[in-house]
C-alpha cells in the first residue's frame, strides 16, 4: 500500500515521503479499513516539524489521525469482549492506532475509536464529521454544560473544530460569538450561525465580548487557540463562566508551558476545564491523569450528533478536497492559515 511517512523533521514538503508498505494487520480490539478519504489536522504539521510531544513516535512513521473507509479486516477481541466481525463491510470514520497512520491506503485502529459514517454523507463530508463535532460536543456539552440562552465564545471559529462548535452552539440555542482572522473568515462564521463574529486581527476580542454582553461576559469560551488567547479569555468570562481548553492552534508549545495564574480564576469565580477526544472500551480501567471517555459516551455523542445532522441543524464543513498525492502542499496551506473548515484527501 501507499502511505505518507515522516522520514525527517521539517516543513511537510521536506519531512514527508510517499512510501510503499505492506498492509497492516489489525491487533487485539482493532479493525482495518480500506481508505477512501483522510482529514488533515494542524497537529500533523507539528508532527512534521517534530514539535508535537503528545504524538511523537520514532522516525519514520505514517502520518495522519483520522480516515474514512470500509472495514475489510478485524483483529481478535479483547479478553471478555464480543467479536469484531459485525464491523466488516461497514463504512466508518476511524482514528489510527496511536493517532497515527491515517494518511495511507489502509489504516488500523481501535474499534473504540470507530463510528459508522452517516449514509447521507459522501466520503469527504463523512471525514469532516467525526472529529470536529465530537470534539465540539465534548467541549460544549459533555464538559462545558452549555445551556440554551447562554453566551458562547468560539475561538478559531472558521477552522475545523471551530466551525463545528459555532454550528453546535447555535443549534443548542446559545448566543454564539466567534473570533477569526480576516474579513473572509469572519463572514464565514456568520454564515455558520454566529450572532457576532470578531476579527481578532483588528480589535481586542475580550473588549468586544464584554461590550457585546453589556459588561457581563460570556458563559463559556471554547478555546481552540491557547497561549495568550487563553489568558485574555479569562477577562471576558461571566461569573461562573467556563473556559474550555480544547486545542492549541496558536502554537502546540503552549500545551506544555505554564500560562494561567490563579488570581483571575479566583477573582472571576470561573472554571477551567480540559477536553480531549479519546474513547476507550467500556471495560478499560480508569487511570488518574488519563481521563479517557468510555465508549458508551462516544456512542451517545454520535447519536445526538446524527440526530442534529438529520434535522439539518449542523453540517460538516469541507473547505477543500485534494488527491492524496497533494498532502505536503495541503499541510503547508493549513500551516499558513489559508483554509476554512476541513481539508480532505481523496484516496
Amino acid at each position: 500500500m501507499k502511505a505518507w511517512r515522516v522520514v525527517r523533521h521539517g516543513r511537510p514538503s521536506l519531512a514527508l515521503e510517499l512510501s510503499k508498505l505492506p498492509l497492516p494487520a489489525p491487533g487485539a480490539g482493532q479493525i482495518r479499513i480500506a481508505t477512501r478519504a483522510s482529514a488533515l489536522n494542524l497537529n500533523e504539521v507539528d508532527g512534521c516539524h517534530g514539535r508535537y510531544k503528545t504524538i511523537d513516535p520514532p522516525l519514520p512513521y505514517t502520518l495522519g489521525m483520522e480516515a474514512v473507509g470500509v472495514v475489510d479486516a478485524v483483529g481478535p477481541p479483547h479478553p471478555g469482549a464480543s467479536g469484531l466481525e459485525p464491523w466488516l463491510g461497514k463504512r466508518v470514520a476511524l482514528t489510527g492506532a496511536g493517532a497515527t497512520g491515517a494518511h495511507a491506503q489502509a489504516v488500523t485502529g481501535d474499534a473504540a475509536m470507530a463510528f459508522e459514517s452517516p449514509p447521507g454523507l459522501d466520503d469527504a463530508a463523512a471525514a469532516a464529521f467525526f472529529f470536529p463535532f465530537h470534539v465540539a460536543f465534548l467541549s460544549l456539552v459533555e464538559r462545558g454544560g452549555l445551556r440554551a440562552g447562554e453566551t458562547l465564545v468560539v475561538h478559531a471559529g472558521a477552522g475545523g473544530v471551530g466551525s463545528a462548535a459555532v454550528q453546535l452552539g447555535a443549534a443548542l440555542g446559545a448566543r454564539v460569538i466567534a473570533t477569526a482572522g480576516g474579513p473572509e473568515k469572519v463572514a464565514f462564521c456568520r454564515a455558520l450561525g454566529a450572532d457576532l463574529a470578531i476579527d481578532y486581527r483588528r480589535e481586542d476580542f475580550a473588549a468586544a465580548v464584554r461590550e457585546a454582553t453589556g459588561g457581563r461576559g460570556a458563559d463559556i469560551v471554547c478555546d481552540l487557540v491557547g497561549g495568550e488567547v487563553t489568558r485574555q479569555s479569562l477577562s471576558c468570562l461571566a461569573r461562573g463562566g467556563r473556559l474550555m481548553l480544547t486545542g492549541f492552534s496558536g502554537g502546540i508549545e503552549a500545551e506544555d508551558e505554564a500560562g494561567l495564574v490563579p488570581r483571575p480564576i479566583l477573582f472571576g469565580n470561573v472554571s477551567v476545564c480540559g477536553v480531549m477526544l479519546a474513547y476507550a472500551p467500556d471495560a478499560f480501567p480508569e487511570a488518574a491523569g488519563l481521563g479517557l471517555f468510555p465508549r458508551r459516551v462516544g456512542e451517545r455523542v454520535q447519536e445526538r450528533l446524527v440526530a442534529l445532522l438529520e434535522a439539518k441543524q449542523i453540517r460538516p464543513v469541507v473547505g477543500r478536497t485534494a488527491p492524496y498525492t497533494e498532502l505536503p502542499a495541503e499541510l503547508e496551506r493549513l500551516e499558513r492559515r489559508e483554509t476554512m473548515g476541513r481539508t480532505i484527501l481523496r484516496w
